[in-house]
């Protein structure tokens, strides 16, 4: 199993940005999807508030090992989220994305209960090249962000030299990784303590080994699985239009299949 690994350098703005989705503004030659989202969205009472999946109490409990997947954890993020730094609420991120990541989890079932959750590992950056990938992928956003065009967004008087707001994005962080007292000086540990997940999993049902070229779950009867379990590889932005693309498909042929010309499609 894989995941995409992404880091990000918090941008503070001299007037509100609109809010924005995060799109791709750029791809590097080493596959580096340089991102951008603005206009937090957030108060700093709402911040406070259980967003689902998008909190990280759920969304990046993938980001730590296992074994520290506890309710304990959870709720130490919930009290740090009374120190996030008011300038996160008047801002936006410069993302780094990593396209098909070489480093590679597992998926172990704990026992044979349908209702039981698996233990899931993305090992991120445990290959060498994703973590040069995302050093990479910090630099440039620095290369950007010195730009004189990009000067004219930020607060003239803000004295927000890189290091300074590599420490306002560790500390504006949402995941539940310990940090270090090097995180502004080696961009390695950066990558490692903020990386995060925006969900785009795959690889927990290779086609030939967990399914057939059908999508058919092997040894199962009437059960296939069609959607981003069954990727090799994701790219640097979101899978969902392939995703929904693949759904279509299988399902017009399954239709064309039972029913031939009757099916209509």
């Amino acid at each position: 199993m894989s995941d995409n690994p992404l880091s990000s350098v918090f941008i503070p703005t001299k007037d509100p940005p609109k809010q924005s989705l995060i799109e791709t503004v750029g791809i590097t030659d080493d596959g580096v999807f340089i991102e951008a989202s603005s206009g937090f969205g957030q108060t700093g009472d709402s911040i406070h508030c259980h967003h689902g999946i998008m909190s990280a109490e759920i969304g990046q409990l993938s980001t730590i090992p296992p074994k520290d997947r506890s309710l304990e954890a959870v709720h130490k993020y919930v009290r740090n989220k009374n120190s996030l730094p008011k300038e996160v609420f008047h801002g936006g991120f410069i993302l780094s994305k990593i396209d098909g990541p070489l480093s590679t989890g597992n998926l172990v079932l704990v026992d044979t209960d349908p209702n039981s959750n698996p233990i899931v590992t993305f090992n991120y950056f445990k290959h060498p090249q994703d973590l040069r990938r995302c050093v990479y992928g910090i630099k440039t956003i620095e290369k950007i962000i010195s730009t004189n065009t990009f000067s004219n967004f930020t607060p003239k008087d803000g004295g927000y030299s890189m290091e300074k707001l590599l420490n306002m994005s560790v500390a504006a962080n949402i995941n539940l990784i310990p940090k270090h007292t090097d995180d502004s000086t080696s961009l390695e540990q950066f990558c490692r303590d903020t990386v995060v997940t925006i969900w785009h999993y795959h690889g927990g049902c290779h086609v030939g080994k967990v399914v057939d070229q059908q999508y058919k779950v092997i040894g199962a009867s009437g059960l296939r699985v069609i959607d981003g379990s069954t990727l090799s590889r994701s790219p640097g932005t979101n899978p969902q239009a392939t995703v929904m693309m693949m759904g279509r498909y299988m399902g017009v042929k399954i239709l064309r299949e039972r029913l031939g010309r009757a099916a209509g499609v």
